[in-house]
């Protein structure tokens, strides 16, 4: 019952490491628990039932509070939700690999498969890439050192085929330029082929103009064929772990179809269907062109209306993964913009940054902040207004009951009071605003559970958006106070980097004993003072204090009695305790009675004439010396009385 700190139940278990791959379509297809062929998204007989192997089928998961997964049985809190698959009639390019495969072209024959270095440089390579714990930035570059040789040959050390620069051609084509050469030709070889065309273009001048376009278009089923012909001894010369994925994973001829409680339908009350998640629609228009694309190839459609189709299909493929794509033309480009997957995880509202990193959260009040010098450097000001709504759920026991009953019979609306009632061994929580709260408080017992307001000495967390180092969070002690700012002493200015022309910060109130004190020792501000970046103090006097300090303390600052007393009453701003002070012999006697600053500085800390023991106005123990005319704190110091301020000018 009750928040409880979390504890970790098997520690011996540790992850070693995390490793991120690619999914083969026979690793789709063991995750997978059904194929997804059904274009249509509900049975024609009712439009709330899902057809089966459509998108919406419920063996993927659920997306319903009141329906269970039918692969699982669980209910929509319990079930994480089941993958589908869906086979694509023609392979497609992944919009995300895309420039890793133009990579990996550049750097195999595109007629054998082989990597285009010789034995040598191969074994040079691969000597250096075995070195165990090779940095990132070292593979980096031996990537760059491989590519940039295998680029420079023309070629196939293999096969002997022709090899030129491979591109990017408009959206998602690769091309090709087989006989393109920038540099001089040294192989003999490529200068007699060359030389072949030459003799071609002074017997037929036309052909010079098409020489340069003499291009063979990679589409995807090239590549896959390609990739598929790499030697597993030269794939690691690619830079890829053969265990992580195999160059023809790269290439998609299969997509996993994600389960329903990503993409849940929305029911609409204006209309009498529902609303469906972008991914939910471009997986349907996915399958419809699987389906146009089979039926035109068993119909012997021509091959130009294939290849259209088959250009669609990538596109959709690629929106599905990333609808940010530029370059679309403008026959098929989306009429309406959806959200792909890419758009889901990145940026500010994507997953990590809006929903993981930083999430709302209960038990947090945000407001309006402004300076408060009579307050220490380790409390904050917290509104009575935001008091009544954060509340800590504190367990009865024998020695604070009575303070319990008290809250309880204050109910929500009195500060100090209490929100909520849990009795022990019951789930049922009771909202104190209604019912009997005199008899709830004489039934409390040990054990039960109030969730009180929050109340001065409570431990918070302070914090100040942009959060740019540990010390833009810290931990403050909660003093209620009337208004409806967040108050706090402006020492503490410089780690949260504020100011006080309308800035705003957030305070969280830990639900636990063990938050509490984690937060108090990690975070204090008492624990912060100096910056770790390199020991420079953070929290110290600045601007108002030092400007003040220095003003009050001049030569030539005299005040009358009026005055003085004023300053001094400021000081004392804030403290329980009634104290009266008297005043030290004025420095100047005539022709009017007048104080120096210094002698007002003075009456903060200085010291009682009897005892050794500094008196201090901010301390609680509040005795006069008999002896002395100064504020003493010391129980051991002779004959205490209290302070009285002489009626006469002379503060006697």
């Amino acid at each position: 019952m009750g928040k409880q700190q979390f504890r970790e139940t098997d520690v011996a278990k540790k992850i070693s490491h995390i490793c991120f791959g690619v999914k083969s379509a026979e690793q789709m297809r063991q995750q997978a628990h059904l194929q997804v062929v059904s274009k249509s998204l509900y049975s024609q007989d009712s439009s709330h039932t899902p057809l089966a192997y459509g998108v919406l089928d419920h063996r993927m998961g659920t997306s319903e509070k009141d329906r269970p997964c039918e692969s699982c049985g669980k209910n929509l809190a319990d079930c994480l939700g089941h993958y589908g698959y869906l086979d694509l009639e023609l392979p497609c390019f992944h919009i995300g690999y895309f420039k890793a495969i133009i990579g990996i072209l550049q750097m195999i024959c595109k007629t054998c498969s082989s990597i285009m270095l010789s034995k040598e440089e191969r074994q040079v390579f691969l000597d250096h890439l075995r070195r165990p714990g090779l940095p990132y930035l070292h593979k980096r570059g031996l990537k760059k050192k491989i590519s940039d040789k295998c680029r420079k040959r023309s070629v196939c050390l293999h096969c002997n085929a022709f090899n030129g620069p491979v591109k990017k051609c408009g959206l998602l084509k690769i091309v090709h330029e087989k006989y393109k050469t920038t540099k001089k030709v040294v192989d003999p070889v490529v200068s007699d082929f060359l030389q072949s065309f030459d003799l071609a273009i002074e017997h037929n001048k036309e052909m010079e103009a098409l020489l340069s376009r003499a291009q063979e278009n990679l589409n995807p089923l090239v590549v896959l064929n390609l990739f598929r012909r790499i030697p597993s001894e030269d794939i690691p010369l690619l830079l890829m772990n053969p265990e992580a994925g195999k160059p023809a994973d790269l290439i998609l001829t299969r997509l996993l179809v994600p389960p329903l409680c990503i993409r849940p339908s929305v029911v609409s009350d204006l209309k009498s269907g529902t609303n469906e998640d972008d991914l939910t629609m471009k997986l349907t228009e996915i399958i419809f062109l699987n389906d146009v694309i089979k039926k035109h190839r068993m119909s012997g459609a021509k091959t130009q209306m294939i290849i259209e189709d088959w250009d669609f299909l990538q596109l959709q493929c690629a929106l599905y993964i990333n609808s940010e794509l530029s370059g679309i033309p403008l026959n098929m480009a989306p009429k309406k913009w959806t959200r792909g997957f890419v758009q889901r995880l990145k940026g500010k509202q994507g997953r990590f940054r809006g929903n993981l990193s930083g999430k709302r959260v209960d038990f947090s009040g945000r407001t309006v902040i402004s300076p408060d010098p009579n307050l220490r450097i380790d409390e904050v000001a917290v509104p009575v207004h935001v008091a009544k709504i954060l509340t800590y759920p504190e367990k009865v026991n024998k020695a604070n009951i009575e303070l319990m009953r008290k809250l309880v019979k204050n109910g929500p609306d009195v500060h100090p009071g209490a929100n909520f009632i849990q009795q022990r061994h019951m789930q049922m929580k009771r909202f104190l605003k209604y019912g009997n709260r005199e008899k709830m408080a004489q039934e409390l017992k040990p054990g039960d559970m109030v969730e009180r307001h929050m109340i001065d000495g409570d431990i918070v967390l302070f914090n100040r958006q942009p959060s740019l180092h540990k010390l833009s969070i810290m931990a403050h002690i909660a003093r209620v106070k009337p208004h409806r700012t967040f108050r706090f002493n402006e020492c503490v200015c410089t780690p949260y980097n504020a100011d006080f022309d309308g800035d705003e910060m957030n305070l969280h109130l830990p639900q636990t004993e063990e938050a509490k004190a984690e937060a108090l020792v990690l975070m204090g501000t008492k624990a912060n003072l100096v910056t770790p970046r390199n020991g420079e103090p953070l929290i110290a006097a600045i601007q108002d204090f030092l400007t003040g300090a220095y003003l009050l303390t001049l030569k030539d600052t005299f005040f009358e009695r009026a005055k003085a007393c004023q300053i001094i009453a400021s000081i004392l701003v804030g403290k329980d305790e009634k104290i009266r002070i008297s005043l030290p012999r004025p420095a100047v006697m005539k022709p009017m009675c007048l104080w120096t600053g210094k002698q007002i500085f003075s009456l903060i800390l200085r010291p009682c004439k009897d005892c050794p023991v500094k008196a201090n106005l901010r301390t609680k123990g509040k005795q006069y010396c008999g002896k002395g005319e100064d504020l003493c704190h010391n129980d051991s110091c002779e004959s205490p009385r209290p302070i009285v301020v002489s009626p006469s000018g002379s503060g006697t």
